[in-house]
């Protein structure tokens, strides 16, 4: 394979009979004093349960902009949204059910720093009105699942980047959401704490089921953690390409090395470089 038309890619389009996320004909349009501004437009896709989809493109082509109107965040402009069949928005009100099933990571861990790591990591579960002992035996748990045991009591400032995501991540988990939304969680790690985080993710994701949507701007941490690969056009974002990643899991560090995995890798980069 040597361009994007030799990789597998599958209709941009197509319908799963009972997917966890449905993007119908989303639109966003921001008001400026002059004139609107068309960011995204005609985006429907069908998101499986427990899939792995990751949003690329280039600066500015809306990657963000759809994950926070997925993350009922930001109300879209046009079409619709249902998370696990309920629609995100009925009129200008936002579904409390559908959102229950949402967690959401930052590129910033964002974590409180007056609030140690099991605080900060139970803080979604003491907001439900969840006692304290069980949502600090939630917090508990977590840090094994994500790998930080043994750093409960520390403050947030006594942990490295990396080791604040994986408390980041672990609070978006701590309410058992179906569904992890993922805005370049890693962009500001060096590259290798970076690869060791994706490693990481992957785990943490074959072993919780739930349903991942990332934004990156890494085609190599698209490939290696993508089921799909949704490409975006540039301004106004428009649905390009979406590219089944075929390769098996677990995958490990070294599959980066594979002929298979930098066909993908070229694909990606020689549709994205079609875009200059």
């Amino acid at each position: 394979m040597t361009s994007h038309d030799s990789v597998a890619q599958t209709p941009v389009t197509r319908a799963l009979p009972d997917p966890m996320i449905r993007l119908t004909d989303v639109e966003q349009r921001y008001k400026t004093r002059d004139h609107d501004v068309l960011a995204l437009t005609d985006v429907t896709l069908d998101i499986g349960k427990g899939e792995f989809l990751v949003l690329l493109g280039p600066s500015g082509c809306g990657k963000t902009t759809l994950l926070r109107i997925i993350a009922g965040l930001l109300q879209s402009t046009g079409g619709e949204v249902k998370i696990d069949g309920t629609p995100l928005w009925t009129k200008n009100t936002r579904n409390d059910t559908a959102m229950q099933e949402l967690g959401v990571v930052f590129q910033e861990a964002n974590l409180f720093p007056w609030m140690t790591i099991e605080q900060n990591i139970a803080l979604p579960l003491k907001l439900r009105g969840v006692g304290k002992a069980e949502r600090l035996a939630r917090a508990r748990e977590l840090c094994a699942t994500v790998g930080i045991s043994g750093f409960e009591k520390r403050w947030p400032r006594q942990l490295s980047g990396g080791m604040r995501q994986r408390a980041a991540i672990a609070r978006a988990l701590s309410t058992r959401p179906k569904i992890l939304l993922m805005d370049e969680p890693f962009g500001a790690l060096d590259a290798m704490t970076r690869d060791a985080m994706n490693l990481e993710l992957q785990r943490i994701w074959m072993e919780t089921g739930c349903t991942v949507v990332l934004v990156t701007h890494s085609i190599r941490e698209a490939v290696f953690l993508a089921d799909r690969v949704l490409l975006l056009s540039p301004r106004p974002g428009r649905m390009d390409t979406l590219t089944e990643i075929e390769i098996d899991r677990p995958r490990t560090t070294y599959v980066q090395s594979s002929p298979e995995f930098q066909n993908y890798e070229l694909a990606l980069r020689q549709r994205l470089d079609s875009f200059a």
